[in-house]
């Protein structure tokens, strides 16, 4: 399950494939967030530019235009591009807060911004942006979008804590952790795809169809990352492995290896995520492959991802539609 070069090369063929789909409203999207992140505070330039520009997919703005175009209505051409950034800002905010909540080292192969900058800077920082992406809303005057988002980002901080109460508790469970990936990950990638299906003036059908999407593809994107945590090199995960572990995060398959490991494993384990100490993490990596937990955890994903995609039967038939079927399917290559 290993990822080489060659896999991150797909990643790259996949990604820039999607994108030249869209390629105008991307160019234009990319505009929008340089303009968006310009201010007169040059600390601020400077800690935003740093993250936006980080070398990041930009997957979340990408599916805000892939949406939009699936539903074949275009005549709020300008607003998709707005909401598009206005996602990504949000998406940046959330990972500035992240780091400096984590202590983390590197984000997309780069040094943090909190290690280079300081962590109040950071913080500060993201407010910056999360306040810059609700203007971007105010913008695009649209009450049912800034509905959409306020519940998002105060799913998103919810998530936050809850993911920090179960730091260091190894009796963390499945549906625990799961209401977590939900509102800390897969809630963004659902407001993604609500968006395009809101701003198209789709049926509360198709708008349904599409907010499923959104959520079953940002479970399985999660639930893979978990699994790269313990599978994966840093190049390719864009940040160190095993901080997951380093962290006390009960992922799943920690939470799988503990149901499923002999007594003294359990224990190990058990210390290691109390503790927040990766001094074992040799052994306990490879009693999360003995166990079976890395392949459980991918299985959930791919339950997740077609479900995703069975979720799409009632959009029309296009390239765009096809385009969401072959990002659900990229989630789960991921780890091959």
């Amino acid at each position: 399950m290993l990822q080489s070069t060659t896999t991150l090369e797909k990643e790259k063929v996949i990604i820039n494939d999607l994108r030249s789909l869209v390629d105008n409203d991307w160019k234009a999207m990319d505009q929008e967030i340089q303009n968006q992140l310009d201010s007169d505070i040059g600390l601020i330039n400077s800690i935003s530019h740093y993250i936006i520009n980080s070398g990041g997919k930009r997957l979340r703005p990408l599916i805000v235009l892939i949406a939009c175009n699936a539903c074949g209505f275009m005549a709020n051409r300008e607003k998709n591009i707005k909401a598009a950034a206005m996602i990504e800002f949000i998406h940046t905010a959330t990972l500035l807060h992240d780091d400096v909540v984590d202590d983390s080292d590197t984000r997309r192969g780069s040094i943090t911004a909190h290690r280079n900058f300081g962590n109040e800077s950071t913080i500060l920082v993201g407010d910056f942006l999360y306040s810059r992406a609700f203007q971007i809303m105010v913008e695009m005057g649209h009450m049912r979008i800034m509905e959409i988002m306020s519940d998002a980002t105060n799913t998103i901080a919810e998530g936050e804590v809850l993911q920090l109460i179960h730091c260091g508790n190894p009796d963390t469970t499945e549906k625990q952790y799961m209401d977590v990936i939900y509102r800390k990950t897969a809630k963004l990638f659902e407001s993604a795809t609500t968006i395009g299906a809101v701003l198209s003036d789709q049926s509360k059908l198709i708008e349904d169809c599409l907010r499923t999407y959104g959520k079953e593809l940002g479970i399985a994107y999660q639930l893979i990352d978990d699994v790269l945590d313990y599978s994966s090199s840093s190049e390719i995960i864009g940040k160190d492995i095993g901080d997951d572990l380093s962290e006390g995060k009960p992922t799943l398959p920690l939470i799988y290896a503990l149901e499923r490991c002999n007594p003294n494993m359990q224990i190990m384990i058990r210390e290691a995520i109390t503790n927040k100490d990766s001094s074992h993490s040799k052994e306990i990596f490879q009693c999360v492959i003995d166990t079976g937990s890395l392949a459980l955890t991918a299985d959930q994903a791919q339950i997740a991802s077609k479900r995703a995609i069975d979720a799409l039967n009632d959009l029309p038939n296009n390239q765009f539609k096809d385009a969401l079927i072959q990002l659900a399917k990229y989630t789960i290559e991921r780890i091959y």
